[in-house]
């Protein structure tokens, strides 16, 4: 069977797919991991046979419903995983209104969910393809639980004292995208008719945000006096590390770190604060303790998120909050906390089988004769090659043309992709040789070894 999954924000979702990927690789599947540019010229062109392919969301646009009907078209069914979650919230009902509709739903042919929450939600709202929604929780979530701690601890940044993490999901002016751009992509989307006021929510919850940065500078500046431990800041992948660097380039004892994947840092911290964060829910699974720092009260608040965490909301608690728990961290008083029942809804966990195994067991159902028929990778790397060199001379003819960095998915690295397979062959326990190869910097193929 060919598999193709998209990966839109690298440091979000590689590790996730390359589980998908190298349980499918073990079963005998050929499976790209690329960026969507990559897979779907790869299939217009017929550079790729028909097989699954995996999207992020199914979130109404113009442009993917275009893009989805021309998959189908060239032979291929289509699955997805909103990426997004609607973790953070009490409810389904927004993530619904805003990132699904019956047109992106009917040209699925599977609908992953992270838990039972979205399970029945999705149900209840398109009772029609109630049969297309499947419970399997994300992939994501199976590498936050203890039987994947080994997974994060090569290639980790060493510091010679323990640090408290602190995951950044602010936006605003942190962001990467102008408030303009980033107005325009939701429009495109159709969020201004689907939410009743959604311009006027966007605007305030903007001013809340930069409120929060504010306060949370401050809060560093605090808790880096305590030189007994070290505090790390973490950027949202859609965040400016460099904005942050200059915000906080006058306090000592703190690293603004973007690199690798948040769960690095959360299985390494010996605690998380946050406000609003999906790092909460993570590291709630990761049995690591969370603080909640609410400085005002907030109209837009991501009420769950914040829920899970011990709550302060002035300097002196907060520093009181986590002198304490640094300090059973240091005397390793083990921190195991059973987890609360608005998460267990939210995501759901099988000790028996991963997320990643159900997936695959979906696709092979789904899949028949036509998805099963091989692709010539000679050919298709020789086409990824023949597309870079034409978006090049492309690229140089434009006027004022200017190369830009893409924040979303820089380019693949080798050798901590095939790190990441070995260590993810020996948890799985697979008897089976995976191997990766390189096509481009934004696509690799793994499969297995004959």
């Amino acid at each position: 069977m060919n598999l193709y999954i998209s990966v839109e924000v690298l440091v979000r979702e590689l590790d996730s797919k390359l589980l998908l990927a190298v349980i499918a690789a073990s079963r005998g599947h050929e499976v790209i991991v690329s960026d969507n540019e990559s897979i779907i010229k790869g299939l217009e062109r017929k550079l790729l046979k028909p097989g699954l392919y995996l999207t992020k969301s199914l979130v109404p646009s113009k442009a993917k419903l275009k893009r989805h009907k021309k998959i189908i078209e060239l032979g291929c069914k289509i699955s997805s995983i909103d990426e997004e979650g609607g973790l953070v919230d009490y409810g389904y009902d927004q993530m619904i209104r805003l990132r699904y509709d019956t047109q992106t739903i009917a040209q699925a042919s599977a609908v992953f969910t992270w838990g039972k929450e979205d399970f029945i939600a999705l149900k209840k709202s398109f009772p029609k393809y109630s049969k297309k929604f499947y419970m399997t929780g994300s992939p994501r979530s199976d590498l936050w639980t203890t039987k994947f701690s080994s997974y994060w601890k090569k290639d980790f940044i060493k510091f010679n004292k323990p640090y408290l993490l602190i995951p950044s999901n602010f936006g605003a002016g942190l962001a990467h995208l102008s408030f303009y751009e980033r107005m325009m992509i939701r429009k495109k989307r159709g969020y201004f008719e689907k939410e009743y006021g959604y311009v006027k929510m966007a605007m305030k919850r903007e001013s809340e945000l930069f409120k929060f940065i504010s306060y949370f500078i401050e809060a560093i500046e605090h808790l880096s006096k305590n030189k007994k431990y070290h505090v790390v800041l973490r950027p949202h992948p859609a965040e400016n590390e460099k904005i942050w660097k200059i915000l906080l380039s006058n306090i000592s004892n703190v690293s603004v770190i973007k690199k690798d994947g948040i769960s690095h840092w959360v299985e390494n911290s010996f605690a998380i604060l946050h406000n609003g964060c999906t790092t909460a829910l993570e590291a709630c699974i990761s049995q690591k303790p969370v603080i909640t720092y609410s400085p005002f009260k907030a109209s837009y608040d991501r009420k769950l998120a914040n829920d899970l965490g011990e709550k302060v909301t002035n300097l002196s608690n907060l520093s009181k909050k986590v002198d304490s728990i640094f300090l059973k961290y240091i005397k390793k008083n083990k921190f195991n906390k059973p987890l609360p029942k608005i998460l267990t809804n939210k995501i759901f966990i099988d000790k028996k089988e991963t997320a990643a195994e159900k997936i695959v067991n979906v696709w092979e159902k789904l899949s028949d004769h036509r998805h099963s028929k091989k692709n010539n990778w000679f050919l298709y790397k020789s086409g990824l090659k023949i597309m870079k060199l034409n978006k090049f001379r492309g690229e140089i003819f434009k006027k004022n043309h200017k190369t830009e960095e893409n924040f979303k998915f820089p380019p693949f690295e080798k050798k901590k992709i095939d790190y990441k397979i070995e260590e993810l062959v020996k948890i799985m326990s697979i008897n089976k040789k995976i191997s990766c190869t390189l096509f481009s910097d934004r696509t690799i193929l793994i499969k297995q070894n004959n």
